[in-house]
């Protein structure tokens, strides 16, 4: 569970990052930041009702906030890969 919460961490991190970059307007981008982290915690709070200890509870919110973030990762890796421009 460790390696898959700093895994979705790093995801979400680099999500939240490079969001602006492929985003045309700061409005649009400052939009998606918040729904992916809006969705982040609503999941990592579902996450925790399941665990047992509140070491478990940790890292199962950071896995629950990291999951949403895992597609618009890969989609902004793949957007700077190909050289796209913002959308």
């Amino acid at each position: 569970m460790v390696v898959a919460a700093l895994l979705l961490l790093a995801a979400a991190a680099y999500a939240q990052s490079r969001i602006a970059r492929y985003t045309r307007s700061p409005g649009s981008a400052a939009t998606m930041r918040a729904l992916l982290a809006a969705i982040g915690i609503a999941l990592g709070y579902i996450a925790t009702r399941f665990a047992e200890t509140p070491f478990l509870a940790v890292l199962s919110f950071a896995i629950g906030f990291g999951l949403p973030h895992v597609p618009a990762a890969f989609i902004l890796f793949f957007k700077r890969e190909s050289g796209a421009g913002k959308s």
